[in-house]
Order: structure tokens, then sequence, then C-alpha cells
């Protein structure tokens, strides 16, 4: 297990939502690969993104990364919803399809909670650590369990979805529904065109104007803008319509106070978050704004800002992404687990 990746499905049984309905036999997936030491102080977390599987996160993780294997337990928990863990596409019953019940990100954190607690013995969280999504529950874990977590890297997010963003993810919501083979989720065939304008409109706003200025796709090893949208379409018609859209809800009602904790104090849920805290941003963001990620740093006791100084707009924190940003993010944890190596 040191030096490869475990995958299992954690068996939470019915899960009581925020939102007051029921998960029934909810499941985690989830991959770890290292192993928890004697004093249980060497767990690395890193919760996926939208859209991303687990190993999506993989290429953050390696013998050449201070998220090393040889020395720390790395787990990825999969976002409710995603299609690993209990999703609409992959729930039997009358939960199935339309019917999965809306989550927040308090959900998806306190089901990795006891995940932490009943599989890895209530471990130390060295470091909790994402992008877009995954930094929104890292911080959400922060302020959650202050005593639990000490270190936090959040690349490309904020601690909860500011009024553009919501906006944003309301054009690629319209995009996708107006397929009249959607039916209000209850579809027998994928919605591809559907699928395909949802795309084309995210990969819109996922970079920059300056990485299309600047003709960054060529570094992605396309000969053109088209290419490029051509490669977001064929991927998207491989994703589930309904798992897109309950992960679409999950973040746009992301709020990490919106919690039975915080009680919508947005505040008093970044005070919370006493570890050593990096926020790093896109400069070019278009949704997670740089704006929005310092304003919530400025509320963070002990949290630095560092702006990600990239084209590549949202992309650029992503693991395994761009090579500059990734050298820097990989710097920042780095740091940030030395501090969490002397608490």
């Amino acid at each position: 297990m040191k030096n490869q990746w475990f995958k299992d499905d954690f068996e939470a049984g019915d899960l009581p939502l925020s939102g007051g309905e029921t998960l029934h036999a909810a499941r985690l997936h989830y991959h770890q690969i290292g192993q928890l030491n004697a004093p249980k102080d060497n767990l690395i977390l890193l919760p996926t993104y939208y859209g991303g599987a687990a190993t999506g996160n993989h290429p953050w993780v390696g013998e050449h990364s201070p998220l090393d294997p040889a020395r720390y337990c790395i787990v990825i928990p999969a976002l409710l919803g995603a299609g690993e863990s209990s999703s609409p596409s992959n729930t039997p019953g009358p939960q199935a399809g339309a019917a999965f019940p809306r989550v927040s990100l308090y959900d998806n954190v306190m089901l990795q909670k006891r995940l932490v607690d009943e599989v890895y013995g209530g471990a130390s969280i060295a470091l909790a650590m994402g992008w877009s999504m995954g930094g929104m529950q890292a911080l959400q874990w922060g302020s959650l369990f202050p005593d639990q977590v000490r270190s936090v890297l959040a690349t490309c997010c904020t601690a909860r979805c500011h009024p553009h963003n919501r906006v944003f993810l309301e054009g690629v919501k319209a995009a996708l529904t107006c397929d009249q083979n959607f039916l209000d989720g209850h579809y027998r065939k994928p919605p591809l065109r559907g699928l395909r304008a949802f795309a084309r409109v995210y990969a819109g706003w996922a970079y920059s104007q300056a990485f299309f200025r600047h003709e960054r796709w060529r570094d992605l090893g396309f000969d053109s803008i088209e290419a490029l949208l051509r490669f977001w379409e064929d991927d998207h018609q491989g994703q589930d319509a309904n798992n897109l859209l309950t992960v679409l809800d999950t973040w746009q009602q992301g709020d990490i106070s919106d919690n039975p904790v915080f009680c919508g104090n947005y505040r008093a849920a970044l005070a919370a978050i006493t570890m050593p805290t990096r926020m790093m941003p896109g400069a070019t963001d278009l949704y997670f704004t740089a704006t929005d990620a310092a304003l919530d740093a400025q509320q963070i006791p002990k949290a630095q800002l560092d702006v990600l100084p990239s084209d590549w707009g949202h992309i650029a924190g992503g693991a395994g992404r761009e090579p500059l940003s990734q050298h820097q993010v990989l710097a920042a944890a780095d740091s940030l687990l030395a501090c969490s190596a002397l608490t």
C-alpha cells in the first residue's frame, strides 16, 4: 500500500443531510497511498474538485513531491454526486437520477470526518488541501475541526460561492437543461446536445482571456481553439448530466458557514480557521477571483495569500495542470507541512 494506490468504499449507512433529507446507503469512495504512522499524525486529505475523479489529484503526490507517500498517509475522498461516491448515476431505487437529494459542503465534510474517525482512528490531519471545490472542502474542514486539522491549502477557490460565481453557474446549467432530451433529469438517453453546450460554455470560463490571447492552448497539444473545445465536448459527453447538476448545486450553494455550527455567520466560520492557511487564487481566474479570495483571507487569522501569476485562469491551481503553478502550489504545501510538523 505504501507505493501504490489503494481504492475502497466507506459504507456509511443512512446519512442525514443538512437539508433535512436522508441519503440511503451512503457510500464514500476514496483512494489511499502511504501508511498511517503510530502517532496517527501524518494524514494528508485531498478532497476532489468539480467534474473530477479521485485520480485527478494523483499528480500532486509522489516521491519527488512534498506529498510523499513514504512519509505521509494520503487520502483522496470523492465528492458525493460526482460519480464515484453515492451519486445520481449509481444510486438504485427511489433516489436514483433526478431524485437524488441535495448535498452540501457540510454534508461532504461530515461524511469525510466519519471516514477519518472510523477508518483512520481519528487521525490528526497534517494538511487538508484542495483545488476549486476541493479547496472549499479543505476550508470547511479547517473551520469545523480546528483541533484536528493542522494546516490548510486552498487553491483557486473561496470559502463560499460569491454572487458572480453563482451567475456563471446559472449559465452552464441553462446550457445543459435546455436540451429537449434532458426531460427535467428523467432522460432515457444522455442529453448529448446539452452536455456539448455545457462544455463549450464552461471552457470559456475555465481559462482566461490571456490564455486564449497568448494561445496557451498550444501548450496542451491543441492546434486550434476548436480542437480544445472538441476535447471539452468529448470529455463532458462521458459524464452524467444529473451528476454534473448535483455537484454544481453543492458548489453554487457552497458556504462554510451554512451549517448548524455557524448558522450563516460567515465571519465566525472564517475566524474559526485558526491553523496556518494558504489561499492561492489564480490571478486570471474568472469566477473564484483573487479579489474574493483576498477578502476571505483577511478574515482567517493565520492565512497567507499567494496569488498564482498565471494566464491559465481557474485551471492554474489544479493538480498536474500548469507546471509553474504546480511548482508554486507544492512549495506552499512543503512549507505548511514543515509548519504542521512543529505543532
